[in-house]
């Protein structure tokens, strides 16, 4: 009996080492738990969290406190709330932010300004930005003054628009969407009211900008149809089995890669937590793992349903540059909310679209460090995947169970494994600026002569929070084979996104990906 329980437990930890992926800890001390999470054209991020919590473990600049005569904790504050972390020295620079911040929304505009709108208490109307700059630079937070959201934002979400406007949905007590910049103020939009319940499912709603410029909207168990420019649901899609998705229920959903002629759009929604567990506090009752995946755009579509190896609550879905989809951070019981999760999910998930059902799910590597309430995820111009975030506390706590993380780490997938190195392109030239449709050149250098087509992929940089990346897409360019030029060098023609439906205009991370390996990005500003 001990040699069958040895031969058991040296079978679990020989299949644990050897499945794909590694994890490298950046940051033993970013000063801050990270709630929200953005990487900017500068290779820097900025990590962002409320601004009531009591002391962080990063102070501001010397003579620097933020003075809140209502704030429950801290009057007078001089302990940062939001870091930029740069990623080549993983140096931290403490930046300023004055208002409450608490589950509030993000996106960024069309000249890769950082737009951050609402949160809680004082912020709950305002709108922010942050210009971003290298970690050497003088950038930090602005809070506009002169213009407010028309209704307090807690729990929306945004999504940048064709024209580089941003639209703004939802949140706690808001049925309502609005634009920046503003236009004609908030706009009933009903579907939220409907699809509220008790434990207010419809926060935090899913957003995808779809290539016919429609959104496609869900919240709850169910999805429209929105046009932004009419500010009415042209179509409802059927509801999805398992139960709610969104906050607090904790589920995660992306859009998967653009391609082709880019006429369709293909939604995935997986994970949640059972219906009541929020309401009743229940810290241990189990997840779900089941995965809907819907075409969009089809006329009559409809969800097809399948199974995570894991149930799985407060994961977060990011598009890699392959376009696989990663599924990392979370538990496998509970609910969203302080305090109100176990069992950690310490697997992450390679979704492989191309793949039929029941074959598309691989378990990679486990991390060990717990990611729970309040963690991100944000894919890096290298191809890595940044974790940061998870304070299930209503304040900083260091000793607990699963306490407040200061910890940054990086996942790196498998198409980053030494023995893939060598079919690792290099992304010699490529212009810095495009406009939409336009034809370009880009040349790539790889160490294995090239088999079959280098792709080349646009990669958005979303705001990630709350197990949503807002305004994640990816984009599949259509290329011609690649020439070689000179030695390894080898000329790719490529063809920009053809409008802003497809890929709003803005900075994007372009990588080059040779038989499933990415290139190191290089940001490129697509333009009209």
């Amino acid at each position: 009996m001990e040699l069958l329980i040895l031969s058991i437990f040296t079978f679990f930890f020989l299949s644990r080492a050897e499945l794909p992926g590694t994890w490298d800890l950046l940051v033993p001390n970013a000063g801050i738990s990270s709630m929200h999470t953005a990487v900017t054209r500068f290779n820097t991020v900025v990590l962002l969290d409320r601004t009531n919590t009591g002391p962080s473990r990063k102070m501001l600049r010397k003579g620097h406190c933020r003075l809140d005569p209502h704030d429950a904790v801290l009057k007078r504050d001089c302990y940062a709330h939001s870091v930029l972390f740069d990623l080549q020295t993983n140096q931290i620079r403490p930046l300023m932010i004055l208002t409450d911040t608490w589950c509030s929304s993000g996106q960024f505009l069309h000249d890769g300004t950082l737009l951050q709108t609402g949160g809680d208490l004082d912020g709950f109307k305002k709108i922010r930005k942050f210009d971003p700059c290298d970690i050497n630079g003088s950038c930090d937070w602005v809070e506009l003054d002169d213009v407010e959201l028309s209704e307090g934002r807690w729990y929306a979400s945004n999504q940048i628009l064709p024209d580089g406007s941003v639209i703004i949905i939802g949140g706690r007590g808001a049925n309502t969407v609005e634009y920046y910049p503003p236009r004609n103020g908030a706009v009933l939009f009903p579907f939220l009211a409907d699809v509220e319940d008790k434990q207010m499912d419809n926060l935090y709603p899913y957003v995808h900008l779809l290539p016919n410029s429609k959104l496609f909207v869900f919240a709850n168990n169910k999805a429209v149809l929105f046009d932004h420019e009419t500010n009415k649901v042209v179509k409802g899609f059927p509801p999805l089995d398992g139960g709610p998705r969104n906050y607090p229920s904790a589920g995660s959903s992306v859009m998967l890669a653009l391609e082709g002629d880019y006429s369709t759009a293909v939604i995935v929604i997986c994970g949640g937590a059972q219906y009541g567990a929020f309401i009743e506090r229940s810290t241990d009752t189990p997840a779900h793992g089941s995965c809907g995946r819907i075409v969009a755009t089809s006329p009559d579509p409809i969800w097809e349903m399948e199974d995570m190896p894991f149930g799985r609550i407060m994961g977060d879905m990011v598009m890699l540059p392959t376009g696989d989809a990663l599924v990392i951070n979370g538990a496998q019981a509970g609910t969203q909310g302080f305090e109100m999760a176990s069992n950690p999910c310490l697997y992450p998930l390679l979704y492989r679209p191309g793949q039929p059902v029941g074959l598309r799910f691989m378990t990679l590597n486990p991390g060990t460090v717990p990611r729970l309430y309040h963690s991100t995820a944000n894919l890096l111009p290298d191809g890595r995947v940044l974790v940061a975030g998870s304070n299930p506390h209503f304040f900083y706590k260091f000793e607990a169970e699963f306490p407040t993380e200061l910890r940054i780490e990086a996942f790196s997938p498998e198409y980053l494994s030494p023995d893939r190195a060598n079919l690792r392109p290099v992304i010699e030239e490529i212009p810095d600026t495009v406009r939409f449709g336009e034809a370009f050149d880009v040349f790539v250098s790889v160490t294995l002569p090239v088999v079959g087509l280098i792709e080349v992929n646009f990669a958005s940089a979303p705001f990630a929070t709350h197990s949503f990346s807002q305004g994640q897409r990816l984009v599949k360019l259509t290329i011609t084979p690649s020439v070689p030029d000179s030695g390894n060098r080898y000329k790719i023609g490529c063809n920009a996104p053809p409008n802003g439906a497809v890929a709003p205009p803005g900075y994007y991370m372009v990588f080059a990906v040779n038989q499933g390996v990415p290139s190191v990005a290089r940001w490129v500003h697509l333009v009209a």
